[in-house]
């Protein structure tokens, strides 16, 4: 590994100091202050679920969030802005960990490493809880690590520590997402294409990297392997090749880079090109994800988020790229480009409800903003209450302190139903089915003995109650479930089964139906 000679520790520059206690400082109290007024939204209150009670995964994505929200809850309570505490956080320790990782190179441009990251959007203003946080966060420790006992002359015990540690921060965020497996990747080219002397330092990575693999395989053995179908073929069934896709993709990696990165980076291309030479472990920690996910963006749309886990090493590779006199001008274009997303979620604060009330989206905001009004308005002695979709099923769910089951067939994405629901305990009662916008009664009669429909308000807005009487068990099974199992449970054959609660409750065996 390269060293940019370092040993005397000259001063920083005093500008940079000072912009590193501001930008941490006023970008923390900025994500303080969303977390607290901002309500929880879907895919929060969705993770929430996941741990009440915490377990060894769910139905879409390891345990990792889960565990970190129940460790939140158990620590600050369930309050929406104690379980955000680790996103608001996320910043300073991705920050820590890059310092810790490359201040063995050169500690000023370790330090404009840092701030460069602070001074993004995301790092100014995101708070929500997702599971991109704890995989973000183990993923830079893990490259942090590996940079250290890269940067060491000998495979000692100091060395040997480091890439068990960057192992073990591995298997952490794997535990957090499947997308750790690009970290991987990444790894595998870096030591086969540049450091085949250090081959020993991989395989104690990969030793000490098998345990989050170990756990989710066997969580999936014994839960329909519904990670598996999650990730690998229910969510990219019928996806195809669409120039819009692609196309997607390069505006999200402009966004992300930023415009003053991307000036930068044009004028100084010649610099960056040696870097990436010169750093071949970033560039690989870097690069390859991007080229993985501009494959997978031949035929899928690439959320924003999924790029997140090697982002802040882009600014890392920058720091050491650009000569000392465009760092400034690169941090000042990074700044103005956040503040204008901050003046944009000012704008937002400023408005009120009423200020939303003749759009489309009003009835969700009000859901959103208005819950614990709306549930009180449908609720009734010895009724059940669900609503018709996984996303406001957790938000309702949440905020009543209980889990909130949805009925219907729903979407690939969510399923957590299928994991913890046994819809036959609700045979013979009374369901009242909470909608935002008017229902088709015709979808519920089939499994109800009487069905009325319900309407509410609340701020203006409309919302519906489909009130089955007598719920249908048996229909419900046949008209809904099993449709669940033809579409969603369709396990491979060549992946064996342990115990598969929902096909157990559906047909009485593990697997109900395979391709």
């Amino acid at each position: 590994m390269p060293n940019f000679h370092s040993q005397h520790h000259p001063a920083f520059d005093p500008w940079l100091l000072r912009l590193l206690v501001l930008a941490a400082a006023l970008s923390l109290l900025l994500r303080l202050g969303i977390a607290a007024t901002f309500p929880i939204t879907g895919d929060e209150a969705f993770f929430y679920s996941w741990s009440t009670p915490p377990d060894w995964g769910s139905a879409d994505h390891p345990p990792m969030v889960a565990w970190l929200m129940a460790l939140m809850r158990w620590l600050f309570g369930a309050g929406t802005f104690s379980l955000r505490i680790p996103a608001v956080m996320l910043p300073l320790g991705v920050g820590a960990a890059m310092w810790w990782g490359l201040k063995v190179q050169h500690r000023e441009r370790a330090a404009w490493a840092v701030a460069l990251f602070w001074l993004t959007p995301l790092s100014v203003l995101n708070m929500m809880m997702t599971t991109d946080t704890p995989l973000i966060f183990w993923s830079a420790l893990s490259i942090a690590a590996l940079l250290r006992a890269e940067a060491l002359p000998a495979l000692d015990a100091p060395a040997r520590w480091l890439y068990a540690a960057s192992g073990f921060f591995w298997t952490l965020g794997f535990l957090a997402k499947y997308f750790a497996i690009v970290l991987a990747l990444a790894y595998l080219l870096y030591f086969f294409a540049f450091r085949r002397d250090r081959l020993a330092g991989l395989g104690l990575l990969v030793l000490c990297a098998l345990p989050g693999p170990v756990i989710n395989i066997a969580y999936n053995w014994g839960h329909c392997w519904t990670n598996v179908m999650f990730n690998l073929i229910n969510r990219n069934a019928g996806e195809q090749f669409e120039l819009r896709k692609p196309g997607l993709y390069l505006l999200t990696i402009a966004y992300l880079a930023t415009p003053a990165v991307l000036w930068v980076a044009l004028r100084y291309w010649r610099s960056i090109l040696k870097t990436l030479r010169a750093q071949p472990l970033l560039a690989c920690v870097v690069l390859v994800p991007l080229a993985f996910f501009a494959l997978i963006a031949l035929r899928k749309v690439v959320g924003l988020h999924w790029v997140l886990s090697f982002y802040p090493f882009a600014f890392a590779l920058l720091a050491i790229a650009l000569p000392r006199e465009a760092l400034k001008p690169c941090a000042k274009g990074l700044l103005a480009f956040s503040l204008l997303h901050v003046v944009v979620v000012a704008g937002l604060y400023a408005t009120s409800l009423d200020t939303w009330k003749d759009t489309r989206y009003y009835p969700n905001i009000i859901r959103s903003w208005r819950t614990a009004q709306m549930l009180e308005q449908v609720k009734a002695p010895g009724v059940v209450l669900m609503s018709n979709a996984f996303t406001p099923s957790s938000i309702y769910g949440y905020v009543q302190g209980d889990y909130m089951a949805s009925f219907g067939v729903g979407n690939f994405h969510a399923r957590q139903d299928d994991v913890r629901v046994d819809f036959s305990i609700y045979n013979g009662k009374t369901i009242r089915i909470i909608r935002t916008d008017k229902p088709e009664m015709g979808d519920y009669t089939p499994y109800f003995a009487n069905t009325r429909l319900l309407e509410f308000q609340q701020d203006g807005a409309k919302f519906y109650a489909v009130e089955g009487i007598a719920f249908n068990y048996a229909a419900y099974k046949e008209g809904v479930l099993k449709d669940i199992n033809s579409r969603y449970y369709r396990i491979p054959t060549w992946l064996p089964t342990g115990t598969c609660a929902f096909c157990r409750r559906l047909c009485g065996k593990d697997r109900c139906v395979a391709d």
